[in-house]
């Protein structure tokens, strides 16, 4: 049998070409190596986002649609709901019973995430609590492997630590401590220069228009030095070149580079090779979601998915009860 992989993504805002980049492709090589769950993770959403739920309903059809058009095969891999699969509740309530406080208010991002929606009311037990839902995620599947870049790794830290305390509380081996599946994330700058995310509204969505994405990438700043056409730039100090660093072919870079140091291409010349690759990245996606649009199909293919997962969900539950004592 092969090993399983677990990841997710929230529903918290429309998925971005970080989102693609990041971690989606990497998904989709994934699903014939491995027995891959993937889900769409909207309670999540409510840790931050508890007083703007509207949100949520359209990020979840947003999640499925490009799941879907990116490559993911229902046939290959399931593709479900969190808040469909009951379990993922139950599993949380009882980890948050034996999960000392310390080690959630320890967790890195914890603060961090924190100073960055300060605008937002999160001294909520949701927020402190999101990593014991998001181990409740990962255990309740068994998962050998989740993937994360290198500096996502101690995220799974706790995961394990909270696996290894129940095993230990109730004398089992039911949960199964997951492993990083370490992959190669890029930085995948946004259009203010800072990481691409939903929180900075800085983003390329996969559901933007190409006129969108033109006027988007046209916004975009450059070196500073290149006050006029004729100055000459450094590359390295561009968010745009950033980019061209993972949508452009090495010609197309370096053609850019020299010409930016040179002057012999302006940063309109420049933003227009990167809307082209841009673009021909996005092409196939847009078009599979027409096409899935027109078919009515996404309500079906989830529906399958979240039965797929309760059985999984409902195997680890059964297990977990008996561990606990709580059958009669």
């Amino acid at each position: 049998m092969k090993e399983r992989v677990l990841s997710g993504m929230q529903a918290s805002g429309l998925l971005h070409l970080g989102n693609l980049i990041g971690a989606l492709r990497n998904w989709v090589h994934l699903q014939d190596k491995f027995d891959c769950y993937f889900f769409i993770a909207d309670w999540h959403a409510l840790t931050t986002g508890y007083a703007i739920t509207e949100m949520i309903k359209k990020s979840s059809e947003d999640l499925i649609l490009n799941f879907l058009a990116s490559g993911l095969d229902p046939k290959r891999c399931v593709i479900f709901q969190q808040s469909r699969v009951l379990q993922h509740a139950e599993l949380h309530l009882l980890l948050s019973m034996i999960t000392p406080l310390g080690w959630l208010e320890r967790v890195p991002t914890y603060k961090e995430k924190k100073f960055e929606l300060e605008d937002r009311d999160l001294n909520n037990y949701g927020f402190l609590g999101y990593p014991v839902l998001m181990s409740a995620d990962i255990l309740l599947y068994r998962a050998k492997y989740v993937p994360v870049g290198i500096d996502q790794e101690p995220h799974l830290e706790i995961t394990r630590e909270i696996a290894r305390r129940f095993n230990h509380l109730y004398n089992t081996k039911t949960l199964i401590e997951p492993e990083a599946l370490l992959t190669e994330f890029p930085k995948v700058i946004g259009v203010d220069g800072r990481k691409m995310s939903k929180t900075y509204d800085n983003a390329l969505y996969l559901s933007d228009t190409p006129k969108l994405i033109e006027t988007k990438i046209k916004t975009m700043k450059t070196d500073p030095a290149r006050q006029r056409r004729t100055d000459k730039g450094d590359p390295n100090l561009s968010p745009v070149f950033e980019l061209h660093k993972i949508f452009s072919s090495d010609e197309e870079r370096e053609f850019v580079s020299n010409g930016c140091r040179s002057a012999e291409i302006g940063c309109i010349d420049c933003k227009k090779i990167l809307i082209k690759n841009v673009i021909n990245v996005l092409t196939p996606i847009w078009e599979r979601r027409e096409v899935l649009k027109s078919q009515g199909i996404l309500g079906d293919i989830l529906k399958e998915g979240n039965d797929k997962a309760r059985i999984t969900a409902e195997e680890t539950m059964e297990l977990v009860r008996v561990d606990m004592k709580l059958t009669l």
